[in-house]
């Protein structure tokens, strides 16, 4: 049985996971990544990084490059079929990225693990967490195959069915939505923007449209059941339905191709806390939500710069209250991003009469400036700058 020692233990090599990794090995400080899958090739959800993501990735040297591979989309639109209800613009933003950056989550982890290496760090592949005890001076974990990992602290990024979060004895109290999502890259035929995401209203539901770097789109939308994979007909269904309104009879937009298709379902819970001793968990084993305004990942993403400093402080400085005080920035925000989520999320199923007040309160408050500024500091990050 082998034994590793190392200052910092992170479990999970997701963009949380590298990036916590990051900011440690930038800082000389000796940083161990495990993650239970062989390659780090995996199916991507996420599609976008916000203006407050990059600027708190910039000083590790990520951000430009993650631009270089995206495409900005300076414009957020909520709809109800072809009627605009909140035209929200990143444009007029007091930030140097200002926009929305569509990019693959397969892009953004191979952008920070290339930066990874290059600071000296690498994943360990494939290491399975399965337990880990801890006492005053560290954590020791153990892997499926009897690696022993002695750490001073340990970082759990490994998900929503967090190995670490459940061994650490941390509730992760909320539900889940009855629905199920339905997900699809997609090349089509018509004019949606290429420099705009649309959050589509309607009576069956939500769906959102997101331009992609290679010229596709990404659809996502809540169904009662999605397919494993859906197919081009059943995708033309969901714009048809939920997308631009018909027009003579036909869908404005033709999807040609489904190029990755997937479905998932997701859950609203925030962890009771964010450090038990000297664990602690970011990203995804924190907070789940549901995809609405893509503020799952970038969310994640600000959790680890933020936990990243505090562990730098922690051990390069003495500073042992800088884990206190990231558990409490960042919990707070998680409960908002949850709240804003869900409540994009339920706006959009409204029917009959809720549908009509709905529109009218909404595009009421949209020619108010201060609501859509509002609204575009909340989606970009920008609003927990201070925090």
């Amino acid at each position: 049985m082998s034994t590793i020692t190392t200052d910092v233990l992170v479990a999970g090599a997701g963009p949380t996971g590298l990036a916590v990794a990051a900011k440690l090995a930038a800082a000389g400080i000796d940083v161990t990544v495990i993650d239970n899958q062989a390659s780090g090739n995996n199916t991507s959800r996420a599609a976008v990084v916000h203006a407050r993501t990059l600027e708190v990735l910039a000083d590790l040297g990520v951000s430009a490059r993650l631009v270089e591979e995206g495409i900005e989309a300076p414009r957020f639109t909520i709809r109800d079929r072809d009627k605009v209800l909140v035209p929200i613009r990143f444009d007029d933003l007091p930030s140097e990225f200002p926009y929305a950056l569509m990019v693959s989550q397969a892009v953004t982890e191979r952008v920070l693990l290339e930066r990874l290496t290059e600071l000296g760090g690498h994943v360990r592949r494939p290491l399975t967490l399965v337990d880990l005890v801890q006492d005053d001076t560290g954590v020791t974990a153990t892997t499926e195959d009897g690696t022993e990992i002695r750490a001073r602290y340990l970082v759990g990024a490994d998900g929503m069915h967090s190995t670490v979060r459940d061994k650490s004895g941390i509730g992760f109290p909320g539900g889940k939505y009855a629905e199920s999502f339905s997900l699809a890259d997609v090349r089509i035929e018509g004019d949606l923007p290429h420099d705009e995401v649309i959050l589509y209203f309607s009576p069956e539901g939500t769906l959102v449209s997101a331009p992609l770097p290679d010229g596709s789109f990404r659809f996502v939308a809540p169904v009662p059941e999605a397919p494993a994979e859906p197919d081009v007909d059943y995708i033309q269904g969901l714009l048809d339905r939920r997308g631009p309104a018909l027009n003579a009879g036909a869908s404005p937009v033709k999807v040609t191709e489904v190029l990755w298709g997937s479905r998932f379902r997701v859950h609203h819970r925030v962890a009771d806390a964010y450090c038990a001793g000297r664990v602690l968990i970011a990203g995804d084993a924190a907070h789940v939500h549901s995809p609405a305004g893509g503020q799952g990942m970038n969310t994640g993403l600000q959790d680890a710069v933020v936990l990243g400093d505090a562990l730098v402080a922690t051990i390069a400085r003495g500073d042992e209250a800088a884990l206190d005080d990231y558990a409490a920035r960042r919990r707070p925000v998680a409960e908002e991003v949850i709240a804003l989520s869900d409540r994009l999320t339920r706006f959009g199923i409204a029917q009959g009469g809720r549908r009509s007040v709905r529109n009218l309160v909404l595009s009421t408050l949209a020619r108010l400036p201060r609501f859509r500024r509002m609204l575009a500091w909340r989606l970009s990050g920008l609003v927990y700058r201070d925090r």
